[in-house]
């Protein structure tokens, strides 16, 4: 009789927290993604040409961001949309499944994967 009808326990109660995120990105959360790896791409240009311009010289971590990290036209859409995952079956997981993913760069993966 009791947990039955309007005041039934809802999944989170029941279970803890009820992740829904869903398989796959959609096509928007995808073209937003290749606009912030496009903006990323864009400020790294801006304070490096700027820097150039004003001192005549580069900076380090600008130079060594460029020739570490491939720009979102050079990535391919597997490395776009998802990365290495050690313990997933495949050894990869959708991007939108990593913590913080707007915010963090994960562009390069381990050779071979």
């Amino acid at each position: 009789m009791f947990g039955l009808g309007a005041f039934r326990p809802s999944s989170p109660l029941l279970g803890g927290l009820l992740w829904k995120i869903p398989f796959r990105l959609s096509r928007h959360q995808k073209y937003r993604h290749r606009q912030r790896l496009r903006h990323v791409d864009r400020v790294v240009d801006t304070l490096s040409a700027s820097v150039l311009r004003h001192t005549g010289q580069t900076v380090a971590e600008v130079e060594k961001w460029r020739a570490e990290m491939p720009r979102e036209e050079e990535m391919e859409p597997r490395d776009k949309y998802s990365v290495f995952a050690r313990m997933e079956r495949k050894y990869r997981k959708g991007i939108h499944k990593v913590p913080k993913w707007t915010r963090v760069s994960q562009r390069v993966n381990p050779p071979g994967y």
